[in-house]
């Protein structure tokens, strides 16, 4: 999955919006994070800390939570090798947290 599809998934999900910056774009929903680029192979995405777990041991090569985000609502999503599928699950499970 590359960057641009991130953000075209994203920004397909009603009230999505588009900021940040051109080198670290991010997504939000009523100006709360749902997806941040954080370099051209990783996105950060707010997931709910009860279906991380199992986002991280379905797709263990899709995931990960470095030790500054273990007590956040947030997963890393590495591109070059994650399941398409999965990032757009976890990117919709952040949509569906940060909508209400």
């Amino acid at each position: 999955m590359t960057p641009d599809e991130v953000g075209r998934y994203a920004e397909s999900l009603p009230e999505v919006k588009r900021k940040g910056t051109e080198a670290r774009p991010a997504w939000y929903v009523r100006d709360r994070l749902v997806a941040r680029l954080d370099d051209a192979r990783t996105v950060v995405i707010r997931v709910p800390l009860e279906k991380r777990e199992s986002l991280l041991e379905s797709h263990p090569g899709s995931f990960g939570v470095p030790p500054r985000m273990e007590s956040h609502h947030k997963v890393e999503a590495y591109l070059d090798e994650a399941d398409p599928a999965a990032v757009r699950a976890a990117i919709d499970l952040a949509w569906e947290m940060q909508r209400y």
